[in-house]
């Protein structure tokens, strides 16, 4: 417990910097790092079902993908209005699969070209397009208060269900996958979420305008005026996006046990893996970006 709190003492602040001020290539890199981590660890859970992943295969392509949105970002072309980064990732989850079965077919063994293809574009669409997605958002207008509020609505969740189901936890959620969690965790998870997530967006615009003056962000990156949202949307919102993180922590725990492991790697002390501390935002992301789109379409 102390090292994990220890990681997040030192982790958060420097995300939350990453976030309101890091320019649009640095965000995309680290988003690009972070992500082809998590990309190994779960090349190397892949081989405990037998799969022999394409690793090499892998890494270029997620890693000539993230290049890719480096170049759009740096050309000025925002990542949701424009169509340069997201005709990029429609056209790497189209052709993904293509490239990493033609690899495959260099194999002695054939039967083993499917299964490596299927990990590798797996780990392309559960992965890589979720953390492109993310740098999305923040290229939208008040990107950075909706990336934040992202953040916080994911880890209140985690810090809920984790310390309520500890406590007050009775009835088992999962128990063949996820044997600690409890009904009375997520319950008091989503809670929290929408607690904060009304209270972010209720303080965004004095927030915004604080941010702004301490030079953190720039006037398009804030929210102010009529800007904000109105609350039962946002109520919604953060019900829609704790379940889904909820899931994307249940699926990831489903991986790992399939695979007989406890974390998918060691990089983060207390935390384990990469993809065991952004396993809940993957599922969460998506889920803010089709919000965003949908109110930018409004």
């Amino acid at each position: 417990m102390i090292k994990r709190i220890a990681t997040a003492v030192v982790l958060i602040p420097i995300v939350l910097l990453l976030v309101l001020k890091a320019p649009a290539y640095l965000l995309v890199m680290v988003a690009g790092a972070v992500g082809l981590l998590a990309v190994a660890e779960f090349l190397k859970l892949t081989a405990s079902y037998g799969a022999q992943p394409l690793t090499l295969v892998t890494y270029l392509f997620v890693g000539v993908f993230f290049v890719f949105i480096i170049f759009a970002s740096a050309n000025g072309t925002p990542l949701m209005e424009g169509t340069a980064a997201l005709y990029g990732i429609a056209l790497g989850a189209t052709v993904g699969p293509f490239i990493f079965l033609t690899a495959a077919m260099m194999r002695a063994d054939l039967r083993t070209g499917y299964p490596a293809a299927a990990a590798s574009s797996f780990a392309f669409a559960y992965i890589a397009i979720p953390m492109a997605l993310l740098v999305e958002i923040r290229r939208q207008p008040a990107g950075a208060i909706w990336v934040i509020y992202t953040l916080l609505a994911v880890w209140a969740g985690d810090i809920f269900a984790y310390f309520v189901g500890k406590s007050l936890g009775r009835h088992r959620m999962s128990p063949r996958i996820s044997p600690k969690k409890t009904w009375e965790g997520a319950i008091a998870s989503i809670v929290a979420s929408v607690i904060v997530g009304v209270v972010w967006f209720h303080y965004a615009g004095p927030l915004s305008a604080t941010l702004l003056r301490a030079g953190l962000i720039d006037a398009r990156s804030g929210m102010f005026g009529l800007e904000r949202p109105r609350i039962w949307p946002i109520v919604a919102l953060s019900v829609v996006v704790n379940i889904a993180a909820q899931l994307g922590d249940l699926v990831e725990s489903l991986i790992k046990r399939g695979a007989g492991v406890k974390d998918s790697g060691t990089i983060l002390p207390g935390h384990g893996g990469m993809l065991d501390r952004i396993d809940a935002m993957l599922f969460a992301v998506p889920v803010v970006w089709a919000f965003r789109a949908w109110m930018l379409m409004q």
